[in-house]
């Protein structure tokens, strides 16, 4: 077991349950279900013993977040991942459309990493860790995090907006040239730039755009719902689509082309980039 974060209380008038209190302490718990799930795991201590939702916090309290390696079982998955760049800290690699980047089932790519990366020689090596999702029918770029100080610092790095991502659209209908679309996603400040690169005709749909689209925040389907809203939604998005343009075939058409950041650990400037997959270039005869 490894300490990943530690939480001191600070001195507190109302006394609270642990399930009130612990919500967002920790940066890689923000929900009250993913609070219970670490609980559940024995992955929280409080003052040294394991937490429960029901421990009264009083104030002054220790509470520190483990890190507990999974056991390894003889089903192991088998899919190789492309490695775009890797360091003892972190790694950048490729993730296809129409995987998962986590969740319940066997074949995701956090499953998979283990297999495709280095294992750091630092001591807060702990298991290859993505530091943020793409949609399951999302292609490109993910940052992935080797150690425990990694995961944290790369943490901050979104949160304080200093990761900047760049993605690849294919929307339909005819489009201004460029655009800011600022609209609010649950209630909160979302921001998305866009370029229209090139335009061909279609049949079906009319126009279909290749698009550069920059997010500047990072809310859930923040690219498909601001697409969505004026109107040009992602060719192949079974989810935000106009009635009679929604395309079944080759999944959804959007790619995450590059991510860059400085490293928070080395002060070094990654960028990292992964041209469009095929299925673009076929609708734009790109060479």
């Amino acid at each position: 077991m490894l300490v990943i974060e530690t939480h001191i209380v600070k001195t507190i008038s109302n006394p609270l349950r642990f399930q009130e209190y612990g919500v967002g302490i920790f940066k890689t718990i923000i929900t009250k279900s993913a609070l219970k799930k670490a609980i559940k795991k024995n992955r929280i201590l409080i003052n040294g013993f394991p937490a429960t939702t029901g421990k009264i916090i009083n104030g002054n309290e220790k509470i520190e977040l483990l890190y507990i390696e999974k056991e390894t079982t003889n089903n192991r998955l088998k899919l190789n991942l492309e490695v775009l760049y890797e360091d003892q800290y972190l790694a950048i690699i490729y993730k296809p459309s129409g995987i998962l980047v986590s969740g319940n089932r066997f074949v995701t790519i956090t499953n998979a990493l283990s297999q495709n990366l280095i294992k750091s020689t630092f001591l807060d090596t702990v298991k290859p860790q993505p530091i943020h999702r793409l949609d399951y029918a999302t292609s490109g770029v993910l940052l992935i995090g080797k150690t425990a100080n990694a995961l944290m610092e790369l943490g901050k790095l979104f949160e304080n907006k200093k990761v900047q991502k760049k993605y690849f659209a294919v929307t339909i209908g005819k489009m201004k040239q460029e655009g800011i679309i600022n609209s609010k996603i649950d209630n909160k400040e979302a921001i998305t730039q866009y370029l229209v690169i090139k335009s061909v005709n279609s049949a079906r749909f009319g126009i279909l755009n290749l698009v550069l689209v920059t997010p500047k925040t990072g809310r859930k389907h923040q690219i498909r719902k601001h697409l969505f809203t004026i109107n040009h939604p992602i060719l192949g998005d079974k989810k935000y689509f106009l009635e009679g343009l929604l395309h079944t075939g080759k999944g959804m058409y959007l790619h995450a082309e590059n991510i860059s950041f400085t490293h928070p650990l080395t002060q070094k400037t990654i960028s990292i980039s992964k041209k469009l997959p095929p299925k673009f270039d076929k609708i734009f005869n790109k060479t």
